[in-house]
């Protein structure tokens, strides 16, 4: 399939749609939210339709430069969902194309932490939804669990074994109520990093770390056993970001990548294989 395409000036597209004679080819457009310019696009299997598309273009008084690519058929079928996405177009109402699998996440965050607004939150949660085309099926940790929003985003997204703890123990039944009016299951219990009374925490592929810095650095001895493949450190202010990168690599982890959001930043790591 071979697709050929120029841009013009939004104020051409109409135009170019009335004196476009194409015969048997059908002449598309998809507009760049960010720029006053717009794509013209045509996808055929046999023919030459760029005469049709040039005279068109000379009508209106448009000048552009044509190019053309060669696409995978299913590419060019399933191109027009890349321009229909989510909306919300009302308080309540949602809509969504049926080809967009979305972890909607219904929960009273009460007095405990994680809303989905907070920064560290909101950064946590886009580690867990990149991570889940490679970890779905893998265990995953949630150190610090609060409203317990991080475990029912990974429990949604295909994640198994979902824990979460929280020194809290009102955050831990906040997690436990959510996790039920969400259908999902997860393990929430309460407990301490440095507390006198150890658990084994076990070993997870995923673990998420959303406190605050010192406390990542204090307690990194303690954090770095569990995790398996994947660690994702939030609750550091951007300042302090390099100190808490600093101890996770002092004990075998490297920086995949980080995110800042506001004056937060929160850093996806993994253990490096010796």
């Amino acid at each position: 399939m071979t697709k050929l395409y120029c841009s013009v000036p939004e104020r051409f597209v109409n135009p170019l749609f009335e004196v476009f004679d194409g015969g048997e080819f059908v002449l598309s457009s998809y507009r760049d939210v960010e720029s006053d310019l717009a794509e013209m696009r045509i996808y055929f299997e046999e023919g030459d339709p760029r005469p049709a598309l040039e005279q068109a273009l000379e009508i209106v008084g448009a000048k552009a430069e044509l190019f053309s690519e060669e696409v995978a058929d299913e590419d060019w079928k399933f191109a027009y969902r890349r321009h229909f996405k989510t909306e919300h177009v009302s308080r309540r109402i949602v809509v969504q194309p049926e080809w967009e699998e979305l972890a909607v996440i219904k929960f009273d965050p009460g007095l405990a932490f994680g809303t989905g607004k907070h920064e560290t939150t909101k950064a946590s949660l886009q580690f867990i939804d990149e991570l889940s085309d490679e970890f779905r099926g893998s265990s995953f940790l949630d150190m610090g669990c609060g409203s317990g929003i991080l475990s029912i985003a990974a429990a949604k997204l295909g994640y198994t074994s979902v824990r979460g703890f929280d020194l809290d123990v009102a955050a831990v039944e906040s997690s436990i109520e959510n996790a039920a009016k969400n259908g999902v299951e997860a393990e929430f219990f309460k407990y301490a990093l440095g507390s006198k009374h150890k658990r084994d925490l076990g070993v997870s592929d995923v673990v998420v770390a959303n406190i605050l810095g010192p406390l990542l650095i204090r307690f990194a001895d303690e954090i770095a056993p569990c995790v398996g493949s994947r660690l994702v450190i939030s609750g550091i202010l951007t300042e302090f970001y390099p100190e808490v990168l600093a101890a996770y690599r002092q004990r075998g982890f490297e920086e995949i990548s980080s995110k800042t959001i506001g004056e937060w930043t929160t850093g996806l790591l993994r253990p490096v294989k010796s």
